[in-house]
């Protein structure tokens, strides 16, 4: 268990990961967002959901931090929970994005010919629509509702996934060690489970990493136009959607969770950022060279 520590505290994907301030500052304001979304329950002072049209368009107070809704809601209460909607759908559609586009990449690289142009051309004209209109036309046929949300965000992004896959197969069969278990009567289906697969997964995890803040920006805007999460449950899109009626009264309301949208999105951004740049193998063996360089020269 220690050396395993150690292996891992000392490879370069963490010491890259830690290196930037920034990054660590990302991470630690995550792990309390997830943190607060998982134990909601605990952490939420009101219960999101009931009403108190007696205190409804409350202001920021000791008792209601962040005020009230139109419905007298407690708006911490809600953000607290809107963030389980967010975590879940960012962590879901991505999912669901890299398990089918990851496939098709692999189906496309290896099968080459009829199939791969078939693959490639439909994926191409997936991207050619904007990720959002995409969403709008899956969430309009599949209808609202967490799971169906899920799905047209995560079938809206499989064309990235499937095009870096695609590429990385193309590389790889190239390589020695492929025609080496081809020779040695590897299957084609071995190869590619077994030799191929594993070279794909570092590249999709870090673009995995940097979509989780697109899906949740999505699922804000599709929440914002009305076709996201049913009603009532806490959603950030849709409280920023019920709180620009009020922007003259009580701003409050829809700035607070638009904030919050715009961190999280930040965060995951910074944070695939990073680990693109740790996981890159042009930059491998770079680490620590500019410190040698600066201290040569003094």
């Amino acid at each position: 268990m220690k050396k395993l520590w150690k292996r891992i505290k000392n490879s370069r994907v963490v010491k890259v990961l830690f290196a930037r301030k920034a990054v660590i500052v990302c991470l630690i304001i995550l792990a309390v967002m997830i943190l607060a979304a998982i134990f909601a329950p605990f952490v939420a002072p009101y219960d999101p959901y009931k009403q108190d049209l007696r205190n409804m368009l409350q202001h920021i107070s000791p008792a209601h931090l962040l005020g009230t809704d139109s419905m007298g809601r407690d708006l911490v209460s809600r953000i607290i929970y809107g963030g389980r909607v967010s975590f879940t759908v960012g962590l879901v559609s991505v999912l669901v994005a890299g398990s089918i586009g990851m496939v098709l990449g692999l189906i496309a690289g290896m099968a080459g010919g009829v199939v791969d142009a078939v693959i490639m051309r439909v994926m191409d004209a997936m991207m050619s629509v904007p990720m959002i209109i995409m969403a709008l036309f899956l969430g309009s046929i599949l209808g609202k509702g967490l799971g169906n949300i899920c799905l047209a965000i995560g079938i809206s992004m499989v064309p990235s996934y499937a095009r870096v896959t695609r590429g990385q197969v193309l590389t790889v069969r190239e390589m020695d060690y492929i025609t080496a278990g081809t020779l040695c009567g590897a299957s084609k289906v071995k190869n590619t489970l077994v030799h191929i697969l594993p070279n794909c997964i570092s590249s999709n995890i870090v673009l995995m990493t940097m979509n989780l803040g697109n899906a949740i920006l999505n699922e804000a805007a599709l929440s914002f136009l009305g076709m996201g999460i049913n009603p009532p449950t806490a959603s950030w899109g849709s409280m920023v959607n019920d709180g620009y009626k009020y922007m003259s009264s009580n701003p409050v309301i829809a700035i607070a969770p638009g904030v919050f949208i715009m961190i999280v999105v930040l965060c995951f951004n910074m944070v695939g950022d990073a680990l693109r740049d740790a996981m890159d193998p042009k930059l491998r063996g770079t680490l620590g060279k500019k410190k040698k360089v600066k201290r040569a020269k003094a």
